[in-house]
C-alpha cells in the first residue's frame, strides 16, 4: 500500500516468520530488533515517528535506544486489556520522547506514566484523516470492484486473537461463524486477523466456512484503506474485536458489536454495542439490536471522539518545529502534584 502511494522504500526489515506461535511471536522481535538496528546504522534518521502497540513497533523502538534516535509516538496512553499490545503500548511509550495522543484523556494518562507535558500533544487519530480526504467510491463501484452481490446488506467482520488469553481463537471464531449463518439477508465481508498468537487458526477457519458457503460471503488478506472506507461507508454492521470499529466507525455512524475483552478500556461512541463474552446467543441479540432502525436513528447526531480529521497536519507541524538534541533524549520523570 505504501509503495502504491508512490513512496521510495528507503529500507526493508524482514521480521515475519512462517508460524504464529509464541516462540515465532518473540523470535520475530528478535529479529526485528536486528533488522532495525541495521536499518538505522545505514540511515542515521534524526527522529522515528511510530504509531501503535503491536510487536513489530516494540521492536523498531527498541532497537533506536542505543542509537539515541528520539522517537514520536503516535496513539499512547489507550488501553486494550484483552491484548498483549496493552504492555507493548505503555513500554513504547516509556521509550518515545514525543507523543501524538487521539484523546485528550489519553494524553492526561500519558503525562500519569511521567512524561514531560510540553512533550505530549492531543492530536486526534489519523485513521480519520483518510475519511475526510479520499474520494471514497461508491456503492455500485465498490460492489463490482469486490464482487460483492447487489441487493444485499453488507456487513463487515474482522477479528483478531485475544492475546492475554491462551487458546482461545478457535473457540471464539467458530461461535462468531455460527451467528453469521443466522443473517442470509447480509453479506458478510471478511479481513484476516493480525499476525498475532494463533491468528492462522482464525483465517483458517473462515476460509472453511466460505469454502462451505460461498454465498454468505468473501475473505481479504487486505482491502486496502480506500476500499476499506468505502466498505465502511455503504456496511450497515461492523462485528468483531478490531480497533477500526472504536475508532473510524463513528464517523460513519455505523452500528459496531464488539466482542471480548481485547478493546476493553479504549473510548467508545455511543455506536458501539459491547458483548463481553464470544457467545453466539449474546453476539446474534447484540447484532438484531444494531441493525434495528431504532438504534440506528440514535446515532444521527454522534460526533466521532477520536478527532476531525486533521490529525496528520498536526503532527507534521509539531514536528517542524521540534527541537532535536540532547534535552529531547535525556528524559526526566514527570511527577504529578498531588
Amino acid at each position: 500500500e505504501i509503495e502504491k502511494d508512490g513512496f521510495p522504500i528507503a529500507e526493508r526489515v524482514e521480521m515475519l516468520l512462517s508460524s504464529d506461535t509464541e516462540t515465532a511471536i518473540a523470535t520475530s522481535m528478535g529479529l526485528g530488533m536486528i533488522g532495525f538496528a541495521k536499518a538505522y546504522e545505514h540511515l542515521m534518521p534524526d527522529i522515528i515517528v511510530v504509531l501503535g502497540d503491536r510487536f513489530e513497533i516494540h521492536a523498531a523502538v527498541s532497537a533506536a535506544l542505543p542509537f539515541r534516535i528520539p522517537v514520536a509516538h503516535i496513539h499512547g496512553g489507550e488501553s486494550t486489556e484483552g491484548a498483549i499490545d496493552e504492555l507493548m503500548r505503555h513500554a513504547i511509550t516509556k521509550m518515545s520522547h514525543i507523543h501524538f495522543t487521539a484523546t485528550e484523556e489519553y494524553r492526561k494518562r500519558v503525562i500519569q506514566m511521567g512524561e514531560l507535558p510540553e512533550n505530549v500533544f492531543c492530536v486526534g487519530a489519523p485513521g480519520l484523516d483518510h475519511i475526510h480526504k479520499l474520494k471514497l467510491m461508491d456503492k455500485e463501484e465498490l460492489l463490482s470492484t469486490l464482487g460483492i452481490p447487489y441487493g444485499r446488506k453488507i456487513g463487515i467482520v474482522t477479528y483478531h486473537p485475544v492475546t492475554l488469553e491462551k487458546n482461545t481463537s478457535e473457540v471464539h471464531i467458530s461461535e462468531l461463524l455460527k451467528v453469521v449463518q443466522k443473517f442470509p439477508d447480509i453479506f458478510w465481508i471478511f479481513t484476516m486477523a493480525n499476525a498475532d498468537t494463533s491468528g492462522r487458526i482464525i483465517g483458517r477457519k473462515i476460509e472453511d466456512f466460505l469454502n462451505k458457503n460461498p454465498d454468505r460471503g468473501k475473505l481479504f488478506a487486505s482491502l486496502g484503506q480506500l476500499r476499506y472506507l468505502s466498505l465502511m461507508k455503504h456496511a450497515s454492521i461492523v462485528v468483531g474485536n478490531s480497533s477500526s470499529g472504536i475508532i473510524e466507525t463513528p464517523s460513519f455512524k455505523l452500528p459496531v458489536v464488539n466482542i471480548g475483552k481485547r478493546q476493553l478500556g479504549r473510548i467508545r461512541a455511543i455506536n458501539v454495542i459491547d458483548v463481553p463474552e464470544c457467545n453466539e446467543k449474546y453476539i446474534t441479540e447484540a447484532i438484531h439490536r444494531a441493525l434495528s432502525s431504532e438504534f440506528k436513528n440514535s446515532l444521527k447526531d454522534m460526533r466521532n471522539p477520536y478527532g476531525d480529521g486533521n490529525t496528520s497536519d498536526r503532527i507534521v507541524e509539531k514536528l517542524k518545529n521540534l527541537r532535536l538534541g540532547e534535552q529531547l533524549i535525556k528524559k526526566k520523570f514527570y511527577e504529578i502534584e498531588r
